[in-house]
């Protein structure tokens, strides 16, 4: 898994590190066990899905974490991603709509000793008690950019998130500045809609 991700582009050695010691299985259901570190993603129930590898390192390696830094993660889904987060030394703060979803990741948290704070609710509106984030990841596809999330990230953070139709998103990386915010898009990716008050209904 981790060569394919490094013949795609994927460069940062902190994610790749943090990608080869999470161990992808337990994450996925029994059925699928199988094809864990294939470079796909898989059905996790509630029709939702765990994202493809290389999907997970892109979004991490655009989010570019640091060690300490503040990270609210919107979609816990399997935990997965909030889990390298936290491997990677971050803060995570997750929120799941799914409740059979969270209560899973909260026992996985659990089995491997992390810290990670999970609540269940409506992630387009965000987490503004722990606000601002250095870093907000959202792990399901936006009609556009919820302000309520912009307005949640710390100066110098970076908001990872899908945005398009319900087909197909492009994924935007914005960087906020003191008074604005710089925004990169990469094209061609596709995940389950984010649904909620700022998002699909």
């Amino acid at each position: 898994m981790i060569s394919v991700l490094e013949m795609k582009g994927i460069t940062d050695p902190k994610v790749l590190a943090a990608m080869a010691k999470v161990e992808r299985h337990l994450f996925v259901e029994a059925p699928f066990v199988n094809r864990a570190y294939e470079d796909s993603a898989l059905p996790i129930g509630h029709e939702q899905t765990i994202s493809q590898p290389y999907t997970v390192a892109f979004m991490t390696q655009a989010l570019a974490p640091k060690p300490a830094d503040r990270i609210l993660e919107v979609g816990t889904g399997s935990g997965y991603q909030a889990v390298i987060l936290a491997t990677m030394g971050c803060g995570v703060f997750t929120i799941e709509r799914h409740l059979g979803l969270l209560t899973s990741a909260r026992k996985m948290f659990d089995g491997l000793k992390l810290r990670i704070a999970s609540k269940g609710g409506d992630g387009t509106i965000g987490w503004s008690e722990f606000a601002p984030f250095d870093g907000i990841i959202v792990t399901a596809g936006a009609p556009e950019v919820p302000e309520s999330l912009k307005k949640q990230l710390a100066v110098g953070g970076r908001l990872v998130i899908p945005v398009g139709d319900r087909d197909v998103q492009k994924l935007v990386i914005m960087k906020r500045t003191e008074d604005s915010y710089l925004v990169e898009e990469v094209f061609g990716f596709k995940f389950v809609p984010l649904v909620g008050k700022n998002g699909w209904s």
